[in-house]
């Protein structure tokens, strides 16, 4: 019964999340690392990447301490512009990305923008197919980065 009380209440702290449009899991490694696995997931699977942002480093620049922290973003256009010819207000969200940080009991995070959360935004209701798809790549290549 514990375990069923257990799930029962994984389960809807992660749909809480996901309600908000985020999601977040935990990764068992360091920011850098958790990142560098994710980007060679999502080059192996065929994504651009455009930017690997280290938010650390930025404010490093500026005399700011930050934990570390690194954004991921990347895309592919064969899905993202299905999405903006169904709405152009899309562009906004697009490219996907994952956000890497630590927080100050020094667990990594992983967090990402629910696809279906961006295709209810936008108010996109045409592409329920490909907003799955991408759900299930977007997780799939975070567990694969985390070793799940």
């Amino acid at each position: 019964m514990k375990l069923v009380t257990f799930l029962f209440l994984s389960l809807l702290s992660m749909l809480a999340v996901a309600a908000e449009g985020l999601i977040i899991v935990d990764s068992p490694y360091s920011v850098d690392e958790t990142t560098d696995r994710l980007e060679k997931g999502v080059e192996e699977a065929g994504f651009t990447i455009a930017v690997r942002w280290n938010h650390g480093k930025g404010a490093e620049r500026v005399g700011l301490e930050l934990r570390p922290e690194q954004l991921l973003i990347f895309g592919k256009p064969k899905a993202g512009t299905l999405l903006m010819q169904s709405s152009p207000t899309a562009g906004i969200d697009l490219p996907m990305k994952y956000l890497v940080w630590e927080d100050a009991q020094g667990q990594v995070h992983v967090a990402w923008n629910d696809p279906a959360w961006i295709a209810a935004r936008h108010g996109i209701t045409d592409r329920a197919g490909l907003v799955q798809k991408m759900q299930g790549a977007l997780r799939g290549l975070a567990e694969q980065a985390l070793g799940r």
